[in-house]
């Protein structure tokens, strides 16, 4: 991909995204019934953004796209983490599979934190997780683990190793260099600051910014949480199709 391409070929188009989960479209607009795991989610971003004196690997939008084939290969090697965890075969996770999954992983969750977050991660209400969803809730629980539990948890369980971690850091690294702010959310300044970046002399038409930028907002207050951040980078990564989501896809 060349580094000149236009902003408005960044990233494929989330319509189809919405369009798979209808949960998710059915959502929108509704208060955000998960305030307080956003807000925790917000507090260890700005933690790890402080921790890490604002460097960052990436210098572009364009940096992190060149990434997609990697993310996709690496997020696909959790499949094997889904169906241990999916006893029963049935494609998804339900809410007794995830509680015993967190007890062996000896994460101390209580139960309305593992209710809240399997819930927040079950976009179409089906009382189970998929393997897309179940990405997004690994990544999660892996932001909000306790320090003193990370070298219990991601390394040495069945659950993960020291490659899965580290997928994990890089995806949060991609959220907080769109964090300009440093705030743990994303605003839509934060996306064309970003977006404008890839190419100085090709600036994102606002129209656009704020198009991409609504389709990811779902509760519509303004701000991107981690949450919608992470099923909009699988998505986008193409993790849910057999071949890479063309990048040049209209919007």
């Amino acid at each position: 991909m060349k580094a000149s391409m236009g902003q408005s070929q960044l990233f494929p188009s989330l319509k189809s995204f919405c369009n798979k989960v209808g949960g998710m479209c059915c959502h929108c607009g509704r208060p955000n019934k998960y305030m307080w795991l956003d807000a925790k989610l917000e507090g260890k971003l700005i933690e790890v953004k402080r921790s890490s004196g604002g460097h960052s690997n990436f210098k572009s939008i364009n940096s992190i796209i060149m990434r997609f084939p990697q993310f996709k290969e690496e997020l696909k090697n959790i499949r094997g983490v889904f169906d241990q965890y999916d006893e029963d075969s049935n494609g998804s996770i339900d809410l007794d599979e995830l509680k015993k999954c967190i007890k062996k992983l000896q994460l101390h969750f209580s139960d309305a934190e593992i209710h809240d977050l399997f819930h927040s991660c079950d976009l179409d209400e089906s009382q189970g997780i998929q393997f897309n969803e179940f990405i997004v809730l690994l990544c999660l629980i892996y932001l909000l683990k306790e320090p003193s539990s990370s070298d219990t948890v991601f390394t040495t369980s069945t659950m993960g190793s020291s490659e899965l971690e580290a997928t994990f850091d890089t995806i949060i690294e991609v959220f907080l260099f769109l964090d300009k702010s440093g705030s743990g959310k994303l605003n839509q300044n934060d996306m064309i600051k970003a977006l404008n970046e890839a190419s100085p002399t090709e600036r994102s038409p606002a129209r656009i910014t704020r198009t991409r930028f609504r389709e990811m907002d779902w509760d519509k207050n303004g701000k991107i949480s981690f949450r919608e951040f992470l099923f909009a980078f699988i998505h986008w990564v193409g993790i849910d199709t057999d071949e890479e989501i063309p990048l040049t896809e209209g919007y």
